[in-house]
């Protein structure tokens, strides 16, 4: 369908709305994704597509109006709500959080800026099965510790649920209110989005996550297992067209986010470079390069979902997309090959692996690192590639090269995506932390 967001923008029909549509409907069966939708707006004209069932247990239809677990596409919501209290001079983006959260007391030199931009050091936090037993105060007191910490504020990336737990804790300081009725209150209604949140009732349909039953070849539903503490950094639903309202504010279309708010929220952060997640980091915002343009937006991933904004500010293009399995995340790199053919548009979708040289042994690396709970151990292989391995799992070969730079080797095709980077310690020249799909580990112990 194609609609208006404003009667200067017209009801021009769009030639490639039923190319684009035949493609979401072809790949959505390809992928075995059950339902999903696309929102294409050009700043004179929007593509509003969706299609298949949001619920394949009770054949609940997909429409424009289904909301889908966002996952960490909630974060760029939280940061901006917090902007928009420092907006309104409640706070200050480089006020110590502490002064506001005290559980994070052990941290004295952590900025919010720091915490929304992933530049603060912290560990990703534990798994939402065991943040489901404690309560927010005791998860950031025993998780944001000076022990703990991967790095001094300010020096480098390290993506953080456990930054947006206390994002959310932020909020609820100075607002007085939970994290979901000051966003509703803040930001949701100025943008006309009606709120739906993980766990809590709502007036709109919603789409439930799915994943594929590798014996029959069918989809079925899962459960959403967020903790509720967990809120700020991954409870929201929305869909597409409620994406695309909030990728328009932040390139000014609606005053929904004042300008200052979106410029802020958009600037990159010298300190953070997120290695294959993205070209770099803002407040809440991940930035890519595409030719000679600098897009910003953010991916996110419930329990069987798979949820993209992508925005470039200089021509107000928006894309937003949503899907109801795992496997939408496939889909959605294709369907973005797609715009570039039909509608002219390149949209950036992933950190292609860099031509960084002829690939070494890099024998040094090897040894275990940890973030949190999670252990990583990169072991050298005789007469092979150095591997990794995440809590014990089946090692994956590394590609890794002269800067540091590795890529990771799919065993089974040998296609390479970006991985991440070894550091060295300035002083003395060891390898001190490794940097895994936007996650660091630091330095336990040596092989």
């Amino acid at each position: 369908m194609l609609y208006n967001t404003a009667a200067a923008r017209g009801r021009v029909p769009s030639p490639a709305r039923q190319e684009l549509r035949h493609r979401l409907e072809t790949l959505a069966r390809l992928h075995r994704v059950p339902g999903a939708q696309l929102v294409l707006d050009t700043g004179s004209e929007v593509v509003s597509l969706h299609t298949g069932t949001a619920d394949a247990g009770t054949g609940a239809p997909f429409t424009e109006e289904t909301a889908v677990p966002l996952g960490s596409l909630t974060k760029p919501y939280t940061a901006a709500l917090v902007l928009l209290l420092a907006e309104d001079g409640d706070l200050d983006p480089d006020d110590p959080v502490a002064e506001y959260v005290p559980e994070l007391r052990d941290l004295p030199q952590l900025t919010i800026r720091q915490l929304l931009s992933h530049t603060g050091g912290l560990p990703t936090g534990p798994d939402s099965d065991a943040a489901a037993r404690t309560t927010a105060a005791h998860y950031l007191s025993s998780v944001c510790t000076a022990q703990d910490a991967l790095f001094a504020p300010g020096t480098d990336f390290s993506y953080s649920n456990a930054g947006y737990v206390a994002a959310g804790r932020l909020v609820e300081s100075v607002t007085g209110m939970p994290w979901c009725e000051a966003m509703e209150a803040l930001l949701l209604e100025p943008l006309g989005t009606v709120p739906a949140f993980l766990g809590s009732a709502t007036v709109r349909p919603v789409a439930a996550g799915h994943a594929l039953n590798t014996a029959t070849g069918q989809v079925r539903p899962v459960r959403q297992n967020l903790a509720p503490l967990e809120a700020p950094a991954g409870a929201l639903l929305a869909s597409a067209e409620d994406l695309a309202a909030f990728g328009g504010a932040l390139v000014g279309r609606t005053a929904a986010l004042p300008p200052v708010v979106a410029k802020e929220l958009r600037h990159a952060e010298l300190a953070a470079d997120p290695g294959a997640l993205a070209d770099g980091w803002g407040l809440g915002l991940a930035l890519f390069r595409q030719d000679e343009k600098l897009w910003c937006g953010h991916d996110g991933n419930a329990q069987g979902t798979s949820c993209h904004l992508r925005v470039e500010p200089d021509t107000g293009t928006v894309v937003a997309f949503t899907g109801n399995a795992g496997a939408a995340t496939a889909l959605w790199r294709e369907l973005a090959d797609d715009l570039e053919r039909i509608a002219g548009v390149r949209v950036p979708t992933v950190v292609e692996p860099a031509d960084a040289g002829e690939p070494v042994a890099l024998p040094d690396c090897a040894g275990s690192y940890a973030n949190g709970g999670t252990r990583y151990r990169v072991a050298s292989g005789p007469g092979g590639p150095p591997t990794l391995s995440v809590d014990g799992d089946v090692p994956i070969p590394l590609r890794c090269y002269p800067d540091l730079s590795f890529d990771l080797v799919d065993p089974g095709t040998g296609r390479r995506e970006s991985g991440g980077r070894f550091h060295r310690d300035s002083r003395t020249g060891v390898i001190d932390r490794v940097q895994i799909s936007g996650r660091t580990a630091r330095r336990t112990g040596h092989a």
